[in-house]
């Protein structure tokens, strides 16, 4: 029971420090650079194109969808993007999240270390507010790393335990179960990221032979595609009490998830087929993190 308890303590330490990483490093890229970014989403939307790629790009330098979606719809409250304009940035903030998976299943936690060191030495060499902004920014990338390597260290001990494989077992047999859960566990963490994080790190643990994923490419993606549309509550969260155009754009990206969720679960084995087909060959346990994120990105 201790022990339990301990393991419990370590995936949530983990947590923490992942989405502290995010946030830090969120903080401090709109510290360093807020008035460009604004300006940035103001001049790089004048057509769809342009800001699903304005939207994919920022995205990924913040780690955050969230954080560019309510910008997004605080832009649209003070009048300075329409709707037409917010709605591709909105779609494109859904390409840049997948970026961290892209990152976790190429093993870049391995320089977390390099990046913390080079975060602190770059906040405490630079005068400026800029170079120290730098710093932080890199600190908590490091930091987002760390926390990953925390909580998948912890996941190997707590996947042995028979009431979280039994309920593996039905997100397997029913994808609507496996949709669910990756709903209720990006409302409880508030990010997807961290929910793709841990999802990649439960796919990579052996089941019951050893030789195969504990959930399989076909179990995974239900998950995933729940985790897509558990995000869209911090925009809806975001527009209450603001203007039409905001909680059109907060709609429009619910929308969006919900039905692309619910095509891609209808064409799961077909789907799975694909990511299977397009992504690298090797053992299950070696290429299912691999998977997962071509999955992610691929939707």
């Amino acid at each position: 029971m201790e022990q339990g308890f301990q393991v419990l303590l370590q995936v949530f330490g983990g947590l923490a420090l992942f989405l502290y990483g995010t946030d830090s490093l969120c903080r401090a890229v709109q510290q360093g650079a807020g008035r460009r970014l604004r300006s940035l989403l103001a001049r790089c939307t004048a057509n769809p194109v342009a800001g699903l790629l304005t939207g994919a790009a920022v995205t990924a330098v913040l780690q955050s969808s969230s954080a560019v979606t309510v910008m997004v719809i605080a832009f649209l409250a003070a009048g300075l993007l329409q709707l037409r304009q917010a709605v591709p940035v909105v779609f494109g903030a859904n390409i840049g999240t997948t970026v961290t998976a892209q990152l976790l299943a190429f093993r870049v936690e391995s320089w977390r270390y390099l990046l913390l060191f080079c975060g602190v030495l770059l906040c405490l060499a630079c005068k400026g507010w800029r170079g120290r902004c730098v710093g932080e920014a890199v600190f908590g990338f490091g930091l987002l790393f760390e926390g990953v390597t925390v909580m998948r260290s912890a996941m190997e001990p707590l996947l042995q335990s028979p009431l979280l494989r039994l309920e593996l077992a039905r997100v397997q047999q029913s994808p609507l179960h496996g949709l669910l859960t990756g709903v209720c566990m990006t409302l409880t963490v508030q990010s997807s990221s961290a929910t793709v994080a841990l999802l990649q790190s439960m796919a990579a643990q052996p089941g019951a032979d050893g030789v195969h994923s504990l959930l399989g490419l076909t179990a995974a993606i239900p998950i995933l595609l729940g985790d897509n549309i558990g995000t869209t509550v911090t925009a809806v969260l975001a527009s209450i009490g603001q203007s039409r155009d905001t909680k059109r754009a907060a709609a429009a990206h619910a929308l969006f998830n919900l039905t692309g969720a619910a095509a891609f679960c209808a064409l799961l084995p077909w789907y799975a087929g694909l990511v299977a087909m397009i992504s690298p060959k090797g053992p299950e346990l070696e290429v299912i993190a691999r998977q997962t994120a071509k999955a992610h990105t691929l939707f």
